[in-house]
Formats: C-alpha cells, sequence, structure tokens
C-alpha cells in the first residue's frame, strides 16, 4: 500500500533568506485589512489592533487587540518577527468569518511567527500563512510611513469588545 500526503508550501516553507533587516528598520507600524494595525517598538513591547489568527486559526474567524512582546529573529533560512500576545485587549470577528461571534473563541494569549522579505521597492513586509497550508495563502503587513502613523491607539470598531 502507497500512502501519500498533501505537501503545500507553507508546510516546508524554510524562509525568505533576508538576513539584513535590523530592529530599527523593523520597529514601525505595520497595516493589514480592515484596520489591523501593529506597532513595533524598539525597546521589544508591541501593540496591536484586529490581528488575526494564523494557519487553521485563520479559518476560526477571530481577531484579537491587545499588547505584547516581539524579537527579530534570524536562523539559516532567513529573518522572523516572533510576536507573542500577553495581553488581549478586544476582540472581534472578521466580516468574512462563516461565525457570528469568534470573539468566544479568540485565545488570551498567542504567539505569531512573521517572515521577514523584501518587496519590489526593498522595503521590508511581513507575512504568514493563513488557513489550509495547501493553499499557500499570505497575511502580508506592510509598513506604515511615518507621517501617516497615529499618533494615538484606534477604537475599537463595532463588533469588537474590550476584556
Amino acid at each position: 500500500m502507497v500512502l501519500s500526503a498533501c505537501a503545500g508550501p507553507a508546510q516546508y516553507y524554510a524562509g525568505t533568506g533576508v538576513h539584513d533587516a535590523t530592529v530599527a528598520e523593523a520597529a514601525g507600524t505595520w497595516e493589514n485589512i480592515e484596520n489591523t494595525r501593529l506597532t513595533l517598538r524598539r525597546d521589544g513591547t508591541a501593540s496591536f489592533q484586529h490581528l488575526d489568527g494564523r494557519d487553521f486559526d485563520f479559518d476560526d474567524g477571530w481577531r484579537v487587540s491587545g499588547t505584547g512582546t516581539w524579537k527579530l529573529g534570524d536562523d539559516a533560512d532567513g529573518q522572523d518577527i516572533r510576536l507573542t500576545m500577553t495581553a488581549r485587549t478586544g476582540a472581534g470577528t472578521r466580516s468574512d468569518a462563516a461565525v457570528v461571534d469568534a470573539s468566544a473563541s479568540a485565545p488570551a494569549t498567542y504567539r505569531w511567527s512573521m517572515y521577514v522579505d523584501r518587496d519590489e521597492r526593498d522595503a521590508l513586509a511581513l507575512f504568514f500563512f493563513i488557513g489550509d497550508p495547501d493553499n499557500g495563502s499570505t497575511y502580508v503587513l506592510r509598513k506604515v510611513a511615518a507621517q501617516n502613523a497615529p499618533a494615538t491607539a484606534t477604537p475599537a470598531p463595532r463588533g469588537e469588545s474590550g476584556q
């Protein structure tokens, strides 16, 4: 009997090969769709609003806001941002989520590992895989220009509750 398994790109993805990013370059505010905002500070602290889960957790539809810590990692395959949520300040549901209220299943603590890459302009981009690894779908965060970054935190939208 022959056994076979699906092996999508995310399951065996090693990294981007980027090794030249610095903490100073990674620090700042990053955005994605539906008001996702991640702020990485040079002191290793982080805050975020409406950040989705990675891998199969993305399919649950929850989004979290909170605070935590981060560090820039590097191994033979490239660099990554290791983000740990230490305090959840809010939870909500993505607009395209199949469930009505995923905030009940949103975790109180969570860890993301985001690959560090460079775009066509040589600017940093962060990404992680979402959904079924066989699909290879990515969640990409782009850095906000300093003049566009908000001075204060964004209020929680309707459907997101403070915890």
